[in-house]
C-alpha cells in the first residue's frame, strides 16, 4: 500500500436498512434541511448530507429531485390534515358553540406554530407542486370542510337567534380563517405572535357572541 493510498479518506458507508426505514430517513432529512430552507432550495446533495449517506443511496431511493419532494409533500400533508381534524369536537353537545369555535381555532393556530415546517409547506403550496398533490389537498380540504359544517348546523340550532344563517358558507369562512391565520403564524411569526393571532380570534368571536369581550 503507497503513503497516498494510507492518507485518502475512507469512503463512509451508510448502514444498511430496510427500503421501508431508508425511505423515511431519507424523508425525515429532507423535512431537517427544509427548517433551514425554502422549498425551491432543497437539493439532493444536502438531503444526502443531513441523512449522513452517499448521493448513490439517495438516488437509488427517490430517482429524481422532484420524486423526493412529491413524497415528502404527500407525507407531511397526511399528517397536517390529520392533525386539523384532531382539532374538531367530536360533537357540541353540553358546549358553547361559539366557545367550541374558538377552541377549534386557536388548537389550529397551536398545531401551525408547533410545526412550522409542515405547515409552511401546505399552507403556502409552491407553484411547482405537483398537480396530484395540488387535487389530494383539496379533496382533503373538502371532506375536513364538510365534518365542520355539521358541526356549524348542530351549533346554528343550539343558538335560534343564528337561524338564518347560512351554514356552508360560515364553516367555509371559518376554516379559510383558521387557515389564514395558521400562514401567518407560521410565515411571519415575529409579525403575527401566538398572542396577537388569538386575541383576534377572541375579537371575532365575541362580536358573534354579541357579547363584551372577557
Amino acid at each position: 500500500m503507497t503513503a497516498t493510498q494510507e492518507q485518502r479518506p475512507r469512503r463512509r458507508y451508510a448502514p444498511r436498512l430496510p427500503p421501508h426505514e431508508r425511505r423515511a430517513q431519507l424523508l425525515d432529512a429532507a423535512f431537517a434541511v427544509l427548517g433551514r430552507l425554502e422549498l425551491h432550495e432543497l437539493s439532493m446533495e444536502a438531503v444526502a448530507q443531513e441523512a449522513g449517506v452517499g448521493k448513490p443511496v439517495l438516488y437509488t431511493v427517490f430517482k429524481t429531485r422532484a420524486e423526493l419532494v412529491e413524497a415528502l409533500l404527500e407525507r407531511e400533508s397526511e399528517r397536517g390534515l390529520a392533525q386539523i381534524a384532531d382539532t374538531l369536537p367530536e360533537n357540541l353537545i353540553g358546549s358553547d358553540p361559539i366557545e367550541a369555535a374558538l377552541a377549534t381555532v386557536e388548537a389550529f393556530v397551536g398545531v401551525a406554530l408547533a410545526n412550522p415546517t409542515r405547515w409552511r409547506l401546505i399552507l403556502a403550496t409552491p407553484a411547482s407542486a405537483p398537480d396530484e398533490y395540488r387535487a389530494a389537498l383539496r379533496n382533503s380540504r373538502a371532506d375536513i370542510l364538510e365534518r365542520a359544517e355539521s358541526l356549524v348546523r348542530v351549533g346554528i340550532a343550539m343558538l335560534p337567534r343564528w337561524s338564518a344563517m347560512d351554514a356552508a358558507l360560515l364553516a367555509n369562512s371559518t376554516l379559510t380563517v383558521a387557515e389564514m391565520l395558521g400562514r401567518l403564524a407560521v410565515s411571519e411569526p415575529a409579525e403575527y405572535p401566538r398572542e396577537r393571532l388569538q386575541d383576534y380570534v377572541r375579537s371575532i368571536v365575541t362580536l358573534l357572541a354579541g357579547t363584551t369581550k372577557r
